[in-house]
């Protein structure tokens, strides 16, 4: 962990969406060195699935030594903005740091995004960071050491993160133009720069997109308050860089990451945006054509086909138990050798899997070639690095798509 140094003393932050996950960690982690935090935010009634006000959060910053200022803030308004920033200036005499936290997202493909959620993204990511820096940023010029950082990634062109959720990248990298534009257009006055973390982080954001069990490969939001914490504190030229959590911190000489993680030694997911080099040498390996050459001839003829053969012992494998906890029926488009249609039923009684459609309406339709989806049932590539590096496509419900990824984990064993 990053200790707090008091450099943020007496500064006023305007951070969006802090009245809980990464927006909160940043404005506590602030807090403790007795800063100013307004908070800019939508929920001042409690929501029904979501934890936090901006009054609750408001109370939590003044118990970590800070000052609060709760503004109702839907950052897709732009009067809330200018009302909010306003009454920032009234109240704490100027704004020294905006962080542009708040966010939709939606990781559906183009004929699946409602257009009310494509403008939300385009509303809150882009339009709605673009504004909140517009409106601050006569206010920051007069700041000893202004900064604006804006939760968004590095611009990684790879097609691969396009493809899944063009809508959604479009806005992520909409806020990252926002800094590179900005950051030149002010170089020398105000410091603007993206953080974006290495892995996924849990939050409530998180909980929602990955369903239950997830929440083992994140990490706490308490590595982006630090890697937030030491980017504010640096002087107003450190400006137009696109910043990973954990290359900085290890750059500041952190070098215990397990404080960060919810289950310390448990493999955690890339998150978006972020080529793996992991996966990457796998690729190249592959490439060499190694494996499929050796011992060509003396590899006993396989009676199955690996497709079939891995449906043979998912059948096989079939328990009562499977059926009640994941009631789910899950249907597999695999392309490439031996592709077509596949399905695993976990939810009429006694449960059954194998070629063709399945049985009853599936739940999750997964797209996926037919050499991943062996790699995949036999523990060499894991679901959650399929799907986030666009070699599994899922349609239907996402949370059965994590109860799978936890049955093959029982399942690798057996095949």
């Amino acid at each position: 962990m990053l200790p707090n140094t008091g450099k943020l003393a007496g500064c006023t932050l305007f951070i969006t969406g802090a009245s809980r996950g990464i927006g909160k960690a940043i404005a506590l982690k602030a807090a403790k060195d007795g800063a100013n935090i307004v908070i800019a935010a939508k929920t001042a009634e409690p929501h029904p699935t979501l934890p936090g006000t901006i009054y609750t959060a408001a109370a939590e910053i003044e118990a970590a030594g800070g000052k609060a200022l709760p503004c109702i803030v839907n950052v897709r308004e732009e009067q809330q903005i200018i009302n909010a920033v306003e009454k920032a200036v009234k109240t704490f005499g100027g704004i020294d740091i905006l962080v542009n936290n708040a966010s939709a997202i939606s990781l559906t493909g183009t004929l699946e995004t409602e257009t009310k959620k494509v403008n939300l993204m385009m509303d809150v990511n882009v339009r709605g960071t673009y504004l909140t820096s517009k409106t601050c940023l006569p206010h920051l010029r007069k700041s000893r050491n202004p900064h604006i950082l804006n939760l968004s990634p590095p611009m990684n062109l790879n097609p691969m993160w396009f493809k899944n959720h063009c809508a959604y990248t479009i806005s992520k990298y909409g806020m990252s133009m926002c800094v590179l534009g900005m950051a030149e257009e002010f170089r020398g006055e105000v410091a603007v720069n993206a953080l974006w973390p290495k892995t996924a982080i849990h939050t409530a954001a998180m909980d929602m997109l990955g369903g239950s069990g997830i929440e083992k490969q994140c990490r706490k939001t308490d590595i982006l308050a630090d890697a937030a914490y030491c980017i504010l504190t640096k002087p107003k030229s450190f400006t137009g860089n696109f910043i990973i959590d954990e290359v900085l911190l290890r750059e500041e000489g952190v070098k215990d990451f397990d404080v960060y993680a919810i289950a310390p030694g448990h493999p955690l997911m890339p998150d978006f945006f972020l080529d793996v080099e992991a996966d990457m040498t796998a690729m190249k390996q592959e490439g060499y054509g190694r494996e499929s050459t050796v011992n060509a001839e003396s590899a006993p003829a396989s009676p199955l086909s690996p497709v079939a053969e891995t449906f043979r012992v998912i059948q096989g494998a079939m328990s009562e138990e499977y059926v009640r906890t994941t009631q789910g029926v899950f249907q597999f488009e695999l392309s490439g050798d031996e592709g077509g249609t596949w399905y695993i039923d976990l939810k009429t009684k006694g449960g059954s899997a194998g070629f063709g459609k399945p049985p009853v309406t599936a739940d999750v339709v997964m797209s996926m070639s037919s050499a991943d989806f062996v790699k995949m049932f036999t523990g060499k590539l894991k679901p959650t690095l399929a799907f986030m590096s666009g070699k599994l496509r899922i349609k239907g419900n996402m949370a059965l798509a994590i109860k799978l990824e936890k049955m093959l984990t029982q399942l690798n064993s057996k095949l």
